[in-house]
């Protein structure tokens, strides 16, 4: 009988996951209704609906630019922790620095519909589709210094000029593709710590430990250290004061100069 009733979990499970199938068209919420179309033309990339929304209002705003890749210098890793008692449960992305004028981060997120709230079990049944955000930093940076209840950490990637652009274009590539080829957003195998490492992992000698990053991403900042790959040769402890913005955002959501305040310690 037990054998039975499993038969038919798995049969109904099978069933919605045949049922409802990753779209791109849904109805959702302000600041996720555009996902970035990216067209590479030589040295130049072109990004159509590039997110600027405001960071405290999620008022979106779209805007198309152009990058010159040649001038793509550095990579830098945000982690940002849910809580400040306990590092575990947390969001991290990257941002690209172009010559220290203009900055661009790519963040990985769970797409939600009008009406959604995300939640760390209902993000492992397929309830949401995956979206990269192509965004300012003041946006990406920004909305989450203002809601932070935890630290907000910036971190200089060590890498080579080659092995960043490598990973900008490759972001770029799958941020472009997810919007014709929809993907479902899931907790533990497609989100966005393990995208990010999947982006990440050709360009490192050594093999990422996933399992741990991806389900507690907020200790992705001590294998980064581990690794060699934040560019600071401090102890952990040490990069993590150095390295915490949040106070310092804050007090330049309404800064032109944003990317610039957030690194001046």
């Amino acid at each position: 009988m037990l054998i039975l009733i499993l038969l038919g979990l798995v049969a109904v499970l099978g069933g919605w996951r045949f049922l409802r199938l990753p779209r791109s068209d849904r109805t959702w919420i302000p600041d996720q209704q555009r996902s970035p179309s990216v067209r590479f033309d030589g040295d130049l990339v072109h990004i159509r609906d590039l997110r600027d929304a405001d960071p405290r209002t999620r008022a979106p705003a779209w805007i198309d630019r152009t990058y010159d890749l040649r001038t793509l210098d550095s990579v830098w890793l945000v982690v940002a922790p849910f809580s400040e008692g306990w590092r575990g449960p947390a969001h991290t992305f990257v941002t690209f620095g172009f010559g220290g004028a203009d900055y661009v981060g790519v963040s990985v997120e769970a797409r939600r519909e009008e009406g959604e709230e995300y939640g760390v079990v209902t993000g492992a049944f397929d309830r949401f589709e995956i979206l990269y955000v192509v965004g300012t930093e003041r946006d990406l940076v920004g909305r989450r210094a203002f809601d932070a209840a935890g630290p907000l950490y910036l971190y200089p990637i060590r890498a080579t000029p080659a092995a960043i652009r490598t990973l900008f274009v490759s972001m770029l590539t799958r941020a472009d593709a997810l919007g014709t080829h929809p993907e479902f957003y899931n907790t533990l195998a497609n989100n966005c710590t393990s995208n990010l490492l999947g982006h990440v992992q050709p360009l490192v000698d050594r093999r990422i430990p996933s399992g741990l990053l991806t389900v507690f991403p907020g200790y992705a900042d001590g294998v980064a250290k581990k690794l060699d790959l934040i560019a600071d040769d401090a102890d952990i402890d040490t990069i993590r004061t150095r390295y915490r913005i949040d106070e310092r955002a804050r007090a330049a959501l309404d800064s032109a100069d944003f990317s610039r305040r957030i690194r001046t310690r």
